[in-house]
């Protein structure tokens, strides 16, 4: 008779229900295998932190193995069209979500682990985890009955590992609804201290972002993931004929457009005054120097001087002459 320990994979955002499902399953003696995604819409860790959360989480849970997967331009071409449809914003919960299961089942797969688990609570989010959508997820994953979510499985018809006694479905939980009461006490209880967040963000749920992704998406003939570090920063403005300014708002965005520039890409910086870093996408050189000075809190003379970089050619020239060729 095989003795070898049941393997599962749990999809582990940093947040505190995927850090307690992970935890119940430990508890039964489950080899635990972590999978994290990550997309640079994430907002549950501060900026620039990348995946401290889920590495915290980690060590939490006595540094079980993980595995971290990017999610790409396929992402992105979810976020452009689910087929699911979108939440508030342009958060395209259902299908990402299905998406984030698949790759975790053939990582499951992969290790010859018995099933997945996931930290949702139903009820908690109103896109994704309700009883239809969870349905829907399972089905459309090809995961049918393999996907346990611990902190609710009371509330949820049994699992196939449930069912083979891999798993004690009498030490599952039966939470739902949008309070975290429940999980916070639990986390004092099993001594997880040290959590960013109950529950994870998106920023594709910000009505401000995903008007800037809407925008993006109807003026950019291939959608790239590489982009939209660049649409989270600054002052946006599309002007007539379609060219985008991006205006930095402080002296940490003004150094970030320096290094988020692209080569085809109008760069001015402030050289002899104070003043924001101006991205322009396209040909209108004037509007984008007059968005600097607009920006700028201190008056400007038609002495101060900019510095311009195109295509690898820099110039310095005086304001007086910003509408000439460079």
């Amino acid at each position: 008779m095989d003795s070898s320990p049941i393997k599962a994979v749990g999809l582990l955002s940093g947040g505190l229900d995927s850090t307690l499902s992970a935890q119940l399953m430990l508890e039964q003696g489950i080899e635990v295998y972590a999978v994290n995604f990550t997309s640079p819409f994430c907002t549950c860790t501060p900026k620039q932190a990348g995946c401290a959360a889920v590495v915290t989480a980690v060590r939490e849970l006595g540094n079980i193995p993980l595995k971290q997967v990017a999610l790409r331009d396929e992402y992105l071409e979810i976020v452009q069209a689910p087929k699911h449809g979108h939440g508030s914003g342009i958060n395209p919960c259902i299908d990402c979500r299905i998406m984030k299961i698949k790759k975790a089942g053939e990582y499951m797969h992969k290790i010859g682990a018995s099933f997945l688990f996931t930290g949702e609570v139903l009820g908690q989010r109103p896109m994704s985890q309700y009883k239809s959508a969870l349905n829907i997820i399972d089905r459309e994953s090809s995961l049918q009955g393999y996907i346990l979510r611990p902190l609710s499985a009371q509330h949820l018809e049994p699992t196939i590992p449930e069912k083979k006694g891999q798993v004690d479905r009498n030490k599952l939980l039966g939470i739902s609804g949008r309070s975290r009461k429940t999980q916070i006490s639990l986390a004092v209880e099993k001594g997880i201290r040290d959590y960013p967040c109950p529950a994870g963000g998106c920023l594709l749920t910000d009505k401000n972002f995903s008007d800037r992704i809407r925008d993006y998406f109807a003026y950019t003939e291939c959608p790239s993931i590489r982009d939209i570090p660049l649409l989270k920063i600054g002052r946006h403005f599309r002007i007539d004929g379609g060219d985008k300014i991006i205006v930095a708002r402080n002296e940490q965005e003004s150094n970030e457009l320096k290094n988020l520039c692209r080569e085809n890409d109008h760069l001015f910086i402030p050289l002899d005054f104070k003043g924001p870093t101006v991205i322009l996408q396209g040909d209108s050189l004037k509007t984008a120097v007059e968005k600097m000075i607009r920006y700028t809190k201190r008056s400007v003379g038609e002495a101060s001087r900019i510095t311009h970089v195109f295509r690898g050619k820099t110039s310095i020239l005086p304001l007086g002459d910003y509408d000439g060729k460079y």
